[in-house]
């Protein structure tokens, strides 16, 4: 199927500042995908090239099959789009600006939106500037989804929110997609963003450092913990990523990605080996959260870690202490 979003080699840049390098990803049509970074990683960026607000300085962007340097307006009419701060008419009703806003569309939105409305239990005769921070993200949602987009985008949706509107706001994700309909979710709200999201990409600035199916990625990845034997003096070197590590004394954390490509192999049975070797005293295993692989990633890109090849080391061979 054609994706319903292609970024083709990327790059945007503002004066001497790059905002976006040499960004590539596809986005499959009916998924939630979300675009994980931290505040200036180049999130909003990418989706403001994405609508056609501003042009890429290299490379090509694809909104529904339409390029968005040349049909921008035509992708802002078929799309979707809650930014992190909705600007209203705050003298307006709830009712009054779906009355408004229906007027750039086609027949049917006032009447879609008027029942979004009421799903959400907002006051349809309340002023906007009367409304809670949570009731404003409701209106904007239902603004959104009321003229049926294949493509909803959300750029930090619930920020500021309180917990339960956030996972409401979420769950109404999960609906949209089982409809077949798809949601670009841009968030720094990770351990949210892992209850909805179907492929996550990773971004840090402005570089991409990962695409991938959320399950994939939790099947792949695993955090260790080694206590050592006596006398030893770092642990068996693995095969695989390591993306970090960190260690007090003779106990060591690092979380590490598995080489196998076979989705029947998992990590657990080829890390459960460490247990044979004579400098490792205890061993846990556990899956992380997909905040901790976030974040994990984000140390990987910043500081790698020297002299080490991971991905084609000998399970034999020994990890150097980094802070050597």
């Amino acid at each position: 199927m054609q994706p319903i979003i292609r970024l083709d080699r990327v790059t945007k840049r503002f004066g001497h500042e790059t905002a976006l390098d040499d960004v590539s990803l596809e986005v499959p049509p009916g998924v939630v995908f979300a675009l994980l970074g931290e505040n200036g990683a180049g999130k909003t960026t990418a989706i403001r090239l994405m609508l056609g607000l501003t042009e890429p300085s290299a490379g090509s962007v694809e909104v529904l099959g339409l390029d968005s340097q040349t049909h921008g307006l035509e992708i802002r009419r078929q799309v979707g789009y809650v930014p992190e701060r909705p600007t209203f008419y705050d003298w307006m009703t709830v009712s009054e600006v779906g009355w408004f806003t229906a007027g750039f569309y086609g027949d049917g939105y006032e009447t879609r939106y008027r029942e979004l409305a009421t799903e959400f239990q907002l006051p349809l005769g309340r002023k906007i500037k009367a409304l809670s921070k949570g009731m404003r993200a409701k209106v904007g949602l239902s603004l959104a989804m009321a003229h049926q987009p294949k493509l909803l985008v959300l750029d930090e949706p619930t920020s500021g929110l309180d917990t339960l509107v956030r996972r409401e706001f979420l769950e109404s994700m999960v609906e949209l997609t089982a409809a077949g309909q798809s949601v670009l979710l841009s968030s720094h709200q990770i351990s949210e963003v892992e209850r909805v999201a179907d492929i996550v990409a990773i971004i840090r600035g402005g570089r991409l450092l990962l695409v991938e199916p959320l399950d994939e990625l939790k099947a792949a990845v695993r955090q260790l913990t080694v206590t050592l034997s006596d006398g030893a003096v770092a642990p068996p070197r693995l095969a695989g990523e390591l993306l970090c590590e960190r260690h007090h004394g003779r106990q060591w954390q690092m979380i590490v990605r598995s080489p196998s490509n076979d989705q029947d192999q998992r990590p657990d049975n080829e890390f459960e080996l460490l247990r044979d070797d004579p400098s490792v005293r205890d061993l846990e295993i556990h899956t992380p959260s997909l905040e901790e692989i976030f974040v994990a990633y984000l140390k990987s890109a910043s500081e790698p870690a020297e002299g080490v090849d991971y991905e084609h080391a000998e399970p034999s061979a020994v990890i150097e202490d980094a802070s050597q």
